[in-house]
């Protein structure tokens, strides 16, 4: 799946038609990147996530189960407790990996050849130095990072435990499987939809500015009415890019998740 997050990660960070160096379709990136950086491009930035990845997942699912818990304790009903889990499981989540989204989007938004580009550590001690670990460095763009994991997993959790206690299960453990699937893909979907803003905002602070040594891109609400007023609703043309790329990883994640209890019944 990473070679489709460093494309999208180079269409967001693309000020629209009028950027001499934007992309005219998906074809033309994956086509221009590999003739002008060569085939390895598309694995830019692939440490940061394989770093993050374990403790995102343990953060993700731990604190859902501990906040729809908590919520138990209150008078929402059980579908509204999923609905807010996973909103403070996206929130608590972005925490953790947004100083790894900045190190990504820094190497995936290079324009060399991989061999040329810096190593993750390298790159990562050079934002400490340069910026620190604030909000102008490692931390760069939280509330966006908080926005986009906040409202997807919101959607995310609160669609796919909502619909799949509404709709009725099957006894076939493969067709179950298959169901639980389904309705995985369409909260990924779904999900990846409406957070786009966040995300296009979050590549927009991480990534390069437009004017070096000039900050255009600083908070997460400014960055998306920038991005509106300047090129409309650019986020629609990247939303395709971002489901996916989001969707069917979304879809296995909670359709193994659920397999493994599936499996030990048997």
């Amino acid at each position: 799946m990473h070679p489709l997050d460093v494309v999208k990660t180079r269409f967001q960070i693309q000020r629209g038609k009028a950027d001499p160096s934007s992309y005219k379709s998906l074809p033309d990136c994956f086509r221009t990147m590999y003739r002008t950086e060569g085939p390895m491009s598309f694995y830019k930035g692939i440490l940061p996530p394989i770093l993050a990845e374990t403790p995102k997942r343990a953060v993700k699912f731990f604190t859902f189960e501990q906040y729809k818990k908590l919520l138990g304790f209150t008078p929402v009903s059980a579908g509204m407790a999923y609905t807010l889990a996973g909103l403070g499981c996206g929130l608590t989540e972005a925490v953790v990996i947004n100083p790894f989204e900045v190190v990504k989007v820094h190497l995936q938004a290079q324009r060399t050849a991989f061999g040329l580009q810096p190593s993750t550590f390298s790159c990562a001690k050079e934002i400490v130095r340069t910026s620190g670990i604030g909000f102008s460095g490692l931390n760069r763009g939280l509330t966006a990072t908080l926005g986009r994991h906040g409202v997807f997993n919101m959607i995310y959790f609160g669609f796919y435990h909502n619909i799949k206690n509404l709709a009725p299960s099957v006894q076939n453990p493969q067709l179950e499987f298959l169901r639980k699937v389904l309705i995985g893909f369409t909260a990924g979907t779904l999900g990846s939809c409406i957070n786009i803003p966040f995300d296009v905002a979050k590549s927009r602070i991480q990534g390069p500015q437009p004017v070096p040594g000039q900050i255009k891109y600083r908070t997460c609400f400014a960055t998306i009415g920038t991005v509106y007023r300047e090129e409309g609703w650019c986020c629609d043309a990247s939303r395709v890019r971002i489901c996916i790329r989001l969707a069917p990883g979304k879809l296995v994640n909670l359709g193994t998740t659920d397999l493994i209890p599936l499996e030990s019944q048997k």
